[in-house]
């Protein structure tokens, strides 16, 4: 009889390969060493595993999207899902939006995975949209502007501070990274000004939070000769860029954001 096949998603390396080994000693083959985002959906809608474990100890934010991608798709929708680990708040959110998956601990991982084999529900929950864990969430609470922070803004549309609305006591709005800033938002135009400003703007954001925003396709001209940025070239050239990506933001409905910082050493870009 074939062992069972459990991809595990972890956003640190040497963690997943620990937790990966206790899995194996539990009689399991498992894939944790995986792509990043898109490259993985397209993996596992080729060839899917009998499970799906998400760690919600770094990153909870990408592994809610990731599992809300998952039961969005048909072809995964019916994979036994399990998160496992992370705050309880933020693991509370995730269980409102996805009910009927399996949240656990590591403690209790075996036999929270024999359950979830065995008792997937037939009609599991599909949320209609990524965004819907920011549904009526104000405008800076979803870009992570709180009290205090200086928020710089490279090629921001001139209709952007009053989307903002009020924000947070003590919050300034600078133009560009030349000055110091604790959040920096891109907005990106062309593919070409994208291309050659990733490496300047990244290394001038240095370690701070860098939003990179682009056109929404149902907002962009048609017929428009530059190639179309979309969220997975952004993606995947942030990753170039030795930086990964942890939230994604509808900004308005014009704007979607990715949310990028440095990769930190022994982390995976998955």
């Amino acid at each position: 009889m074939n062992a069972v096949i459990v991809s595990l998603i972890h956003w640190n390396l040497l963690e997943a390969e620990q937790k990966a080994r206790a899995l194996v000693s539990a009689g399991y083959s498992v894939q944790f060493d995986l792509p990043p985002f898109p490259e993985l959906i397209r993996r596992i809608h080729k060839v899917p595993p009998d499970a799906i474990l998400i760690d919600l100890s770094r990153l909870p934010s990408q592994g809610r999207d990731l599992g809300v991608a998952l039961r969005q798709a048909k072809a995964t929708r019916h994979i036994p899902l399990l998160f496992v680990g992370g705050e309880q708040l933020k693991v509370e959110r995730i269980r409102e939006l996805l009910p009927d998956a399996t949240f656990t601990n590591w403690g209790e991982i075996e036999s929270a995975l024999k359950l979830a084999l065995i008792s997937q529900p037939a009609a599991p929950v599909s949320p209609d949209s990524r965004f819907a864990a920011y549904a009526g969430t104000p405008l800076p609470k979803k870009l992570g502007i709180r009290a205090g922070l200086k928020i710089g803004l490279i090629g921001a549309p001139p209709e952007f501070e009053s989307r903002l609305g009020e924000l947070p006591a003590g919050v300034t709005l600078q133009a560009g990274l030349a000055d110091p800033c604790d959040l920096a938002i891109w907005f990106v135009h062309s593919f070409a000004e994208f291309e050659q400003d990733l490496p300047q703007v990244t290394q001038a954001a240095g370690d701070i939070p860098l939003w990179i925003a682009w056109e929404k396709k149902a907002t962009r001209p048609t017929g428009q000769p530059d190639i179309a940025v979309t969220q997975t070239i952004i993606r995947k050239a942030g990753l170039a860029e030795g930086w990964v990506d942890y939230k994604i933001c509808s900004i308005d409905e014009h704007w979607s954001g990715l949310l990028f910082r440095q990769r930190k050493q022994g982390e995976s870009s998955g």
